[in-house]
């Protein structure tokens, strides 16, 4: 089942899927006649009714991941508006999704679809937006700024303000980045993919920088002091969340620290 809340007049669509002991939510929101990201293909028919009874006049795609992209041919074929993603997508767009069997098990399959480049700026019905690049959970990652009420669309740069694992490609010091430059911008709301509507989203985000610079401190003193990385790791993430065996090490608490880590040695190359 889809859950609808309404937040200062955005719908918030809550879907939510599972495996084994692992529950993840995925939230599309619809706001000024714009509907932010598709939901994932396995639960399209869930979402069907809800697309087929709003109105909005296009898609804008925080990043091209299954779990934000799985509806969106449904929604070029059936209701004939213009999909926007980062112009580095648009390619991988048109083929279909490959990804690990457990992500197809809970996302379900991406099939082609044909987007158009994501602009920096632009306007809904009333609004107008920026997108600003945020890489580091991907590569193509955007979020969208409302320049007039203030609102933020952050996608998956928030989640939740204390990482405990990541995927093997993300990289904690590019989201570190990009978090600080989402946090010089002027807002207050904020609409996650994941955690769904947060109110106090500036003060969160900021509080997710301050956990990330904190964190990537105590990896380094403790690599600097010769610690191997599994040592680290069962230091400061004892728990084995039950993701890390399901998704076959795809996402692991150790790839935060080999991150911190891998970014430090580039650093010193450099």
């Amino acid at each position: 089942m889809i859950e609808i809340s309404t937040h200062s007049g955005v719908v918030c669509a809550k879907g939510t899927v599972s495996l084994q002991d692992a529950h993840m939510n995925i939230y599309v929101f619809l706001t000024d006649n714009m509907l932010v990201d598709t939901g994932p293909e396995s639960l399209l028919q869930e979402f069907i009714p809800l697309y087929r009874l709003e109105s909005f006049d296009f898609v804008a795609l925080t990043h091209l991941h299954e779990d934000h992209t799985g509806c969106a041919p449904w929604i070029e074929q059936n209701k004939h508006i213009p999909i926007y993603i980062h112009e580095m997508s648009i390619d991988d767009s048109t083929k279909e999704g490959s990804y690990p069997r457990y992500r197809q098990h809970f996302w379900g399959a991406r099939h082609p679809f044909h987007p158009k480049p994501l602009q920096s700026t632009f306007t809904s019905e009333n609004y107008k937006w920026t997108s600003i690049y945020t890489p580091g959970h991907a590569d193509d990652h955007m979020v969208f700024l409302n320049n007039d009420t203030g609102m933020l669309f952050s996608g998956d740069l928030f989640v939740t303000p204390k990482t405990k694992i990541i995927m093997r490609d993300e990289s904690i010091s590019t989201i570190i980045e990009s978090i600080r430059t989402v946090l010089q911008h002027d807002f207050q709301e904020m609409f996650c993919s994941h955690a769904g509507y947060v109110k106090d989203g500036k003060v969160m985000l900021q509080r997710k920088l301050s956990y990330l610079e904190e964190l990537e401190g105590k990896i380094l003193h403790l690599h600097n002091q010769g610690q191997t990385i599994q040592e680290i790791k069962k230091a400061l993430f004892p728990v084995p969340y039950p993701l890390i065996t399901l998704s076959e090490h795809e996402w692991d608490s150790e790839h935060i620290v080999t991150s911190v880590v891998n970014a430090q040695s580039s650093s010193i190359k450099k």
